[in-house]
């Protein structure tokens, strides 16, 4: 029997191969049996146990009979174990243009698989009695669970025996197109929990269920990854949308067809059933960005999809959605980015997360559709184009990385001298063959004097690009006669831009006197700028403008660093202590002492060996991970002394 889709208006007619995965004892030849009692498909149970003549037989033997199988025009269930990739590596090669790779995956707790094993009679195999539960165990230790990127087009995970039962129901009822729909609708369900946001409603999916995946292959390759899009159903449960009035919305069979239509890879849509918050660990998907059928007050809550992400993603989530909005109007979407310190970024590598909200059909929720359908098929058309215009932003922002990130923007920090010393080959030549070799050298400067200290030569790269900033477009993010703006190489936080001064023989604090009171007023109005652009993008930026007291690159520049200081690196204690104790100079107070005392304080870099304490409430903590912790949720004000003389900027309505 073949599976048949509509495609350009005519059938393709494709068969399956299922692969049952689970140890002894999981149910894999039960569910076999009552699958294939249903009339609407042929199946061909191959089980490696009695393919010799009621005997065991080999691997090369099973795929004898299923390739037999297929050209008979079956559907094939792979009755072994398939515990790992290799076993399952001959089958998945059975897949082609007319025949899909489904893996079912019988995760039931152990406990369960071994007593089934123990206590059954006259099993197929003769595993059965006390040595059973030594060989599930042996068994399980060796598990590799499967990965799309095997070669499945479908996964699909069974954790207990409401799971199972799902899955069986949704291949008996594979068959003719009207039949199609049946497939791709939710696997398991739950009822919802109570919460603000829960109802009885018991259809609400969980984390646990199909799952659309986008890819888009942008014009400029973006290194190795490839932007993608992973999303749930959206408004067909928890707010009762009825699937099939949506259906040529929502069910990808039928988008894939549109696609083709228009010429679009349809190879780039694909599905997933399985837990969404775990597309990377379980799945081999590598996702950046999900959506989530959210609830209007974007908050935790319900049993579903939205619950998951919110608990998989912590309440960074949570904190970095309620920087960008506090509710949600049908139809529309909203685009949150993760922080670098955010699980669900550690763990799966999702960079964004999509609130999506679709129409309501459930009375017991906010903007009730009273069943207007034409209405709600509208709003869910919305709702989807919201999601992938704000897919496509998000695509469109990594697309600029390279120019400010990948290329050779600078840092200060003093602690990747390694990678720079890679990075910035190019310039460290330009420094060579200008004489600006490490501090041995005389000054090409007007001043004719030698050099502070002694220069590393990836130190000299700020000073290249402050001397010649036309020959670095790649990396200048604006410049004039006095200054150049670049991204730090490394930043500490969320948005950490330099201000470079181009005079010559001006390396640092050190050298500031009153000649320079105009470039370092400068330096800070254009600071100053640099500021509102970002807290116009995020009001709740707060900002901090200073110089370290002792550089550890040659050229003064001013750091515009905001103090979320959320960033992979942000790695040790000199990293956290030049942006947070005293060493790090605010430039309202630079300004201040040159213009009245002719020159700088500078601090001692012993300070920056000193403890790690909060920028807010001033606790100790042992290390970096357990300070990154806390600052998060720090509920404390800024210390008196920041939040003086303008030290410390944040919008007007914007509480610190």
């Amino acid at each position: 029997m073949e599976m048949e889709t509509e495609v350009s208006g005519e059938k393709e007619k494709k068969q399956i191969v299922v692969l049952l995965i689970g140890p002894p004892g999981s149910g894999k030849s039960t569910f076999c049996d009552s699958v294939m009692k249903s009339p609407h498909r042929p199946w061909s149970r191959i089980c490696q146990d009695i393919i010799n003549n009621g005997k065991a037989g080999s691997k090369s033997q099973c795929l004898k009979m299923a390739i037999e199988s297929l050209k008979e025009g079956k559907s094939v269930f792979i009755d072994r174990c398939n515990l790992d990739k290799e076993q399952r590596s001959e089958f998945v090669k059975l897949g082609g243009p007319q025949v899909e790779v489904h893996a079912v995956v019988l995760e039931l707790p152990a406990q369960v698989c071994i007593s089934r094993s123990v206590k059954r009679s006259g099993h197929e195999g003769n595993l059965q009695g006390g040595r059973a539960a030594a060989v599930v165990n042996k068994m399980l230790r060796s598990k590799e669970l499967p990965k799309v990127n095997e070669g499945f087009s479908r996964i699909l995970f069974c954790y207990n025996d409401a799971d199972v039962e799902n899955a069986v129901k949704t291949y008996s009822m594979l068959g003719p197109p009207t039949r199609i729909m049946n497939f791709f609708k939710k696997v398991s369900a739950v009822p919802a929990s109570s919460s603000n946001e829960a109802t009885n409603d018991a259809t609400t999916p969980k984390a646990n269920e199909k799952t659309e995946i986008v890819r888009v292959s942008p014009s400029k390759k973006l290194g190795s990854v490839v932007p993608t899009l992973a999303f749930p159903s959206i408004s067909t449960a928890d707010f009762q949308f009825d699937i099939d009035k949506a259906s040529d919305i929502i069910i990808l069979s039928l988008v894939k067809a549109k696609a083709s239509r228009k010429n679009i890879d349809s190879g780039r849509f694909f599905t997933f059933v399985g837990d969404i918050t775990k597309l990377h660990s379980q799945g081999g998907l590598h996702c950046n960005v999900l959506a989530n059928a959210a609830n209007w007050r974007l908050k935790p809550g319900g049993g579903g999809v939205n619950a998951a992400i919110f608990k998989a993603a912590g309440p960074d989530l949570e904190a970095a959605t309620r920087a960008r909005a506090n509710t949600l109007l049908p139809g529309k979407a909203v685009v949150v980015p993760l922080p670098s310190t955010c699980p669900l970024h550690n763990a799966e590598g999702i960079t964004h997360v999509i609130h999506v909200l679709g129409p309501n059909m459930n009375p017991n929720r906010p903007n009730y559709l009273n069943n207007d359908y034409t209405k709600g098929c509208k709003i869910l058309r919305e709702a989807y184009t919201s999601l992938f215009e704000g897919f496509l932003s998000t695509v469109q922002d990594q697309s600029k990385l390279p120019k400010r990130i990948n290329q050779a923007t600078m840092s200060d920090s003093g602690a990747e001298d390694s990678e720079r010393n890679k990075k910035y080959k190019g310039l460290q030549d330009k420094a060579r063959t200008n004489n600006l070799e490490s501090g041995s050298v005389d000054d090409a400067g007007d001043s004719g004097k030698k050099m502070s200290k002694g220069w590393s030569s990836w130190a000299l790269a700020l000073h290249i690009i402050a001397m010649h900033p036309e020959k670095h477009e790649n990396v200048v993010l604006e410049s004039s006669d006095n200054i150049v703006v670049i991204n730090d190489q490394y930043p500490k936080a969320r948005k950490h831009v330099l201000v470079l001064a181009r005079q010559e023989s001006v390396d640092g604090l050190e050298d500031v006197g009153s000649a320079n009171i105009q470039l370092l007023e400068e330096m800070h109005d254009v600071g100053m700028k640099w500021i509102k652009r970002f807290q116009d993008e995020d009001a709740s930026l707060i900002f901090r403008l200073g110089y370290h007291s002792v550089p550890s690159m040659r050229q003064l520049h001013l750091h515009v660093i905001s103090q979320d200081f959320e960033s992979d690196h942000l790695k040790n204690k000199k990293h956290w202590n030049s942006f947070t104790t005293s060493f790090f100079r605010d430039s309202v107070d630079v300004l201040e002492e040159v213009k009245s005392q002719g020159k700088a304080n500078v601090e001692s870099e012993a300070v920056l060996k000193g403890e790690l304490r909060c920028n807010r409430c001033r606790s100790v903590h042992p290390n970096i991970p357990k300070l990154k912790s806390h600052i998060r949720t720090c509920p404390s004000q800024f210390p008196h002394h920041l939040l003086q003389n303008s030290r410390l900027l944040a919008r007007p309505e914007s509480s610190n």
